[in-house]
């Protein structure tokens, strides 16, 4: 396993009294292990102790894999997976259960072992994995420079006047072409009225001149995400429309320019929001400025007025401010950043500008 990482997921448990924890999520797994294992529906666990004796509980499903360094414990379809790991718990002890598991795993376990000491332990390894060590660090300056020149493709091929449908359906062949192993998540692209839909899904709508067109997309390389958001506009762009872009495209620059060590997340947000609002449009940004990214594309922590923590060198999120009016047009422009030593690094280099695609 990666011993770095172990250690700082150990001390955290020991800091927090937990002398036990099961780590089920498959990302989190391979933080650790480097093996990548999709279990479906069968169980996957990862138990960790202080006293050192950690063990992987994998289906025989998964005889064939490299084996990662880490004892194994095999079950297969013919027995429960929590009968399997059922032995090893400490019933005197508290018992760590990350995020992921599910309920017929965990009530099974808890049947099984008749205490009332299993408590939440995700941030036990969230808030690790919110830390990106410098070989994540790169991994991700990859992923999102992939990014940068996926999305020129993108936009070149609105000229075409493909339908939204159509447009997301070429963005995998797109990432093939470019070495990365697939979309992170499904592509948004909304043209006109739909852009004021946050998570709208393609259609089969094509272009009217005027429309602004949000494009939304991301890839994993090497297993890391990557994320943004660019708007253009088809052969024309409206007063208003040009309005709004340019109030967020300086919010998008706000934010960034808080990024530093010691800023909070919440005063990153303000530097979007306040900056919005105080131009009018406050009501129509209505969700958060970010969210964490790296193995998943939405990792733990975001950059939301909820949340009071400082930022921390070698985290990396997004900054997305947006104006969505109704029926009318959206406006969304992402990037990533990593929080340096001494500010703040942008991950995506592709321009933000206001460009018109005729």
């Amino acid at each position: 396993m990666n011993q770095v990482r172990l250690n700082k997921i150990l001390k955290r448990m020991e800091d927090s009294g937990i002398p036990q924890l099961i780590i089920c999520d498959p990302a989190s797994i391979f933080y650790l292990t480097g093996q990548w294992i999709h279990p479906g529906e069968r169980m996957l666990a990862l138990y960790l102790t202080l006293s050192g004796q950690h063990k992987l509980f994998v289906n025989e499903l998964f005889l064939g894999m490299k084996q990662p360094e880490v004892e194994t414990v095999w079950f297969n379809d013919m027995q429960q997976g929590a009968e399997a790991l059922a032995p090893f718990i400490n019933e005197a002890e508290p018992v760590g259960v990350d995020k992921t598991w599910t309920a017929n795993f965990l009530l099974r376990l808890m049947e099984l072992k008749k205490t009332g000491s299993f408590v939440n332990g995700s941030g036990l390894v969230d808030c690790v994995r919110m830390i990106k060590d410098a070989e994540e660090q790169q991994l991700m300056r990859e992923a999102s420079q992939l990014n940068d020149v996926a999305i020129d493709r993108v936009i070149a091929l609105v000229s075409q006047n493909y339908s939204e449908k159509k447009l997301a359906q070429l963005l995998p062949e797109i990432y093939g072409d470019l070495g990365a192993e697939g979309c992170s998540f499904d592509p948004i692209i909304a043209y006109g009225a739909h852009g004021a839909t946050s998570h709208h899904e393609p259609e089969e709508c094509l272009l009217k001149p005027g429309d602004s067109v949000i494009i939304d997309i991301g890839c994993r390389k090497n297993s890391y995400c990557s994320d943004m958001t660019r708007t253009v506009f088809y052969k024309f762009v409206s007063d208003e429309a040009k309005k709004i872009y340019n109030i967020v495209l300086e919010a998008n620059r706000r934010a960034i320019e808080k990024v530093k060590p010691g800023a909070r997340f919440c005063d990153i947000d303000a530097a979007a929001r306040d900056y919005i609002a105080a131009a009018g449009y406050g009501q129509f940004f209505n969700h958060r400025t970010g969210h964490s990214i790296g193995l998943d594309v939405h990792d733990y922590g975001d950059v939301s007025s909820a949340n009071t923590n400082a930022v921390e060198p070698g985290m990396i999120f997004s900054i997305e401010p947006s104006l969505k009016l109704p029926g009318e047009c959206g406006v969304r422009i992402e990037d990533l950043v990593l929080v340096t030593q001494s500010g703040v690094e942008v991950l995506n280099a592709y321009d933000k500008e206001l460009l018109i695609v005729e």
